[in-house]
């Protein structure tokens, strides 16, 4: 996948362990427009790979924002990039957009914790000016974690809920008020942390379809033991190919010269799904959603593979 040269032109610390930061293009010309809900793929100083969402003003063209909280237990991804300078440079992918406002709808709930506030933050700020009817609820543990909150309730006050320092155990029961009188045909949204996404995807599944739930995770599932694993036979373009146990459909399609795209290959990017022309596909991600999983039409050939013998795919 092509990755672009960007320099980060301002840095700002939004809380004690997030920091926003600016990229530009090095020849100060407009990086361009997104939608909003999307990400990019940040190659970092450690060469590590990683996804943050864009929580610049979606309708802007000069610079994207990502927020990147330093986590304690960091790989070396997070903890790099919190040691960037203005004028550092880093190589970014082009927008892509798991979480896309649906259009049309009558209604749309917005849900986040933690960091997962920041796509969240550019879909609140586009529908706010668009005019569409949403809400917003932000659960954070303090006033001083919750990045962006001076921000949404100068912007959208009328439609912020901020749930500061709710315990657990009452987050359940606050999104059951909030999801009880929503209006027919709304559409839920959730990131945050992988319990937190859970619960809420669990609980608004109580009251919309789920696929009328949609939700952006950034951390991987756990993998089986290649040891688990079977073999079985892929083809695509009228090619078969063998996948043996100990490797992913992706890496035998690029070893034969297929045009396949990775970034990640954990199975959260979302750049290497294929769609499914035949078989059923065993999927190990954490990118697409329940529906699309269900449905057994897409699979993310980076971590996911055949529940039998043979799989037929198509590109995406």
């Amino acid at each position: 996948m092509a990755l672009m040269d960007v320099i980060v032109s301002d840095i700002v610390q939004e809380t004690p362990s997030v920091k926003t930061f600016y990229l530009s293009n090095p020849d100060g010309t407009p990086i361009g427009k997104y939608t909003p809900g999307a990400h990019v793929d940040v190659v970092g100083p450690t060469a590590i790979t990683r996804q943050y969402s864009l929580c610049s003003r979606p309708d802007g063209q000069e610079t994207f924002a990502v927020a990147v909280k330093r986590e304690e237990n960091s790989r070396g991804g997070s903890a790099a990039l919190h040691e960037l300078a203005v004028g550092d440079s880093l190589k970014i992918s082009e927008p892509r957009n798991l979480l896309e406002i649906v259009s049309p709808a009558a209604h749309h709930v917005l849900v986040a914790a933690g960091i997962g506030i920041t796509p969240m933050l550019s879909m609140a700020r586009y529908m706010d000016v668009t005019g569409i009817s949403f809400e917003l609820h932000y659960f954070a543990r303090t006033e001083e974690d919750a990045a962006f909150l001076p921000l949404l309730r100068d912007r959208c006050p009328d439609k912020l809920h901020a749930h500061v320092g709710v315990p657990r155990d009452e987050q359940e029961a606050i999104l059951s008020v909030a999801l009880a009188d929503i209006p027919t045909d709304t559409h839920v949204y959730v990131c945050g942390p992988e319990g937190f996404m859970a619960k809420v995807i669990a609980t608004a599944e109580r009251f919309v379809p789920a696929d009328a739930v949609h939700s952006e995770n950034f951390h991987a599932a756990a993998q089986p033991e290649t040891s688990e694993n079977s073999a079985f036979e892929v083809e695509l373009d009228g090619e078969t190919f063998e996948v043996p146990a100990d490797r992913s459909i992706a890496d035998v399609l690029l070893d034969n010269d297929c045009d396949v795209d990775t970034s990640c290959e954990e199975g959260i990017c979302g750049t290497c799904i294929m769609q499914v022309v035949e078989g059923s596909p065993e999927h190990r991600d954490n990118v697409l959603s329940k529906a699309e999983k269900e449905s057994g039409e897409v699979m993310a050939v980076c971590v996911s593979r055949a529940l039998g013998k043979r799989i037929v795919l198509d590109y995406y």
